[in-house]
């Protein structure tokens, strides 16, 4: 039995269906919105599922950070080096995606009962953005997968295991979800629709990611739909509508965009005294399209709060360290800034402000830099750490003592309950204006949209080239799950990854330098091709062929390069 079933069971399980059925229900706004709820709860469970989540392995994976992590944090060293050590990792991607893609299939299907108009517009654009979403990680980590456009109509439909699809059917059925809500849904102003909420901005926003990284990954010159194609003009123009009438904008100061810069953390925190105040998810017009999260849950009763703080927090000794270490909060230690960032950077923009503001370097900011090292057993420290998605923390009132975790918003600063584990509130950014000016500049190779993000950070204008605008998503965009992507569609990662090797960095209670673990990264990278292992459970669900030429073959296929040579036991010097 496929595993997406599950899914359509907790979905059709829901209080509302006791009463209704698919020929009366929805029909009211109310009863629209109950409908999309079970939907956007997708995105919960999407991202709940850390470690084997789209935005850590992509983070991972990428050539600005190091898995790191404790000693026995052996998933988050794995995927760093390219490897494997569960060879059922990507086990929670697959069930948390295909239960959200059969939440979206079984709620359009219903939502045609809505009566024509905006709001039928506006429910069926925002589950086709997020069911488009859904199929565009699983298909950039796992390749060909199966793909499930419509809710089974009987049982022994839903019973069958679908066939893994070829992935440029994926990719037509994303553009084709992504093309039908941008042009169907409602221009409402980015203010005029409740933070969190799918529009058709983030709809236009969405097509122009997927179009440059399917047309730059498999080198084609448009992006297939259904009937038809979307052209480099076509996503171009998708763009413009946005710039010119969503409403969105760049906010004055880049670094009042991270939780740092809140009003109660930056008292007491030197570098950010100066800074404007962070502006508040919710109220912040450079984001596009969020997770909302709130603090205080946890993956048991209330898995609503935002676990990649805690995953990218410094792992460090005890609590007392971490004044040393403020405004930096408490965490597992994954993703440890390479070296080689900071460096190369510094090079291409010495006077750029984004640096400091993105990357909390321990020696330039941390008291009793030298004491900083190797706690709790840390693998793959560098000492440099990303100031983004991370734990923040904050004085409170008596000025002694110091919160574990902060959720950078002043109205949980006097929570009585504070819990390092799952105390961050901040939403996590899919799309904000920043990235959709840059594919803009990319699409069109045009430099007005480059040279405006550069001329928030204070740097002077410069000549549209590729190689401008890739340093400028880098730089601009670090830390927010998009540069395992870029490196991917602009074919560099094998020619990147490999830099890592030689890089310092203090492994348990010793310097060592970065080398190959099992296999050289940039190997790994050209045998694989960036995607990761099909996790074993599905493959043995999905059974084999019983007849026919492919008798006795497994129905869902291992990935290239994800044989016993790729397996992860430890790090080793």
């Amino acid at each position: 039995m496929f595993p997406v079933l599950s899914g359509c069971e907790d979905f059709l399980d829901t209080k509302s269906y006791t009463t209704k059925d698919s020929s009366s229900f929805p029909k009211t706004a109310d009863d629209a919105n109950q409908m999309v709820v079970g939907v956007y709860n997708s995105l919960t469970r999407m991202t709940n599922s850390v470690m084997s989540s789209y935005f850590l392995i992509s983070e991972l994976a990428c050539d600005d950070r190091f898995g790191g992590g404790g000693y026995n944090d052996k998933e988050s060293q794995a995927l760093g080096h390219l490897l494997y050590s569960n060879d059922n990792h990507t086990n929670s991607l697959w069930s948390s995606h295909y239960t959200g893609i059969a939440r979206c299939n079984a709620a359009i299907a219903a939502l045609d009962n809505l009566d024509e108009g905006n709001l039928k517009n506006q429910k069926i654009g925002e589950v086709r953005i997020i069911r488009a979403l859904l199929y565009f990680e699983l298909v950039q980590i796992l390749g060909d997968v199966p793909l499930m456009k419509a809710a089974p109509e009987n049982v022994q439909e839903a019973m069958e295991s679908p066939l893994p699809a070829p992935q440029e059917e994926i990719y037509k059925f994303i553009a084709t979800d992504l093309w039908e809500a941008y042009n169907s849904m409602p221009a409402s102003k980015w203010n005029a629709v409740t933070s969190g909420t799918a529009t058709k901005w983030a709809a236009a926003g969405l097509l122009a990611r997927v179009w440059l990284f399917y047309t730059g990954f498999y080198q084609k010159d448009a992006l297939p739909m259904e009937n038809g194609q979307v052209t480099r003009e076509q996503a171009a123009a998708a763009l413009k509508d946005l710039m010119d009438n969503s409403g969105h904008s760049l906010v004055p100061d880049f670094r009042s965009l991270w939780p740092y810069s809140n009003s109660v953390t930056k008292k007491n925190y030197e570098y950010a005294k100066s800074i404007p105040d962070w502006i508040k998810d919710g109220n912040n017009p450079e984001h596009i399209f969020v997770k909302k999260m709130v603090p205080h849950g946890s993956w048991q009763s209330n898995p609503q709060c935002n676990e990649y703080a805690l995953f990218f927090g410094i792992r460090n000794g005890p609590q007392t360290s971490y004044k040393d270490l403020f405004p930096m909060g408490q965490g597992w230690g994954m993703g440890p800034v390479n070296t080689i960032l900071w460096d190369e950077w510094e090079a291409d923009e010495p006077n750029d402000l984004r640096r400091q503001g993105s990357i909390y370097n321990q020696e330039l900011e941390a008291k009793n830099y030298e004491k900083q090292w190797g706690a709790d057993r840390m693998v793959e420290e560098t000492g440099l750490w990303q100031k983004k998605v991370v734990a923040t923390t904050a004085y409170k009132p008596n000025g002694t003592d110091l919160w574990n975790y902060f959720t950078s918003d002043p109205a949980y600063y006097n929570v009585p309950n504070d819990n390092f584990q799952h105390g961050c509130g901040t939403d996590l950014i899919f799309l904000r204006y920043a990235d959709v000016l840059l594919m803009h500049s990319e699409l069109t190779k045009t430099a007005d949209g480059m040279n405006a993000v550069r001329a928030r950070a204070k740097l002077p204008a410069v000549a549209y080239s590729d190689a401008a605008l890739r340093k400028e998503r880098r730089y601009e965009l670090a830390f927010e799950g998009l540069r395992w992507g870029d490196i991917r569609r602009w074919h560099i990662a094998d020619q990147v990854l490999p830099k890592m090797y030689g890089v310092k960095i203090f492994n348990e209670t010793q310097f060592k330098t970065m080398k190959p673990q099992v296999a050289n990264i940039g190997d790994r990278y050209k045998a694989t091709k960036g995607f990761f292992m099909m996790p074993r459970t599905q493959i043995e669900l999905a059974g084999k062929f019983l007849e026919g030429p492919q008798t006795g073959q497994n129905k869902i296929k291992q990935n290239a390069g994800w044989g016993t040579e790729a397996l992860f036991v430890q790090w080793t010097d």
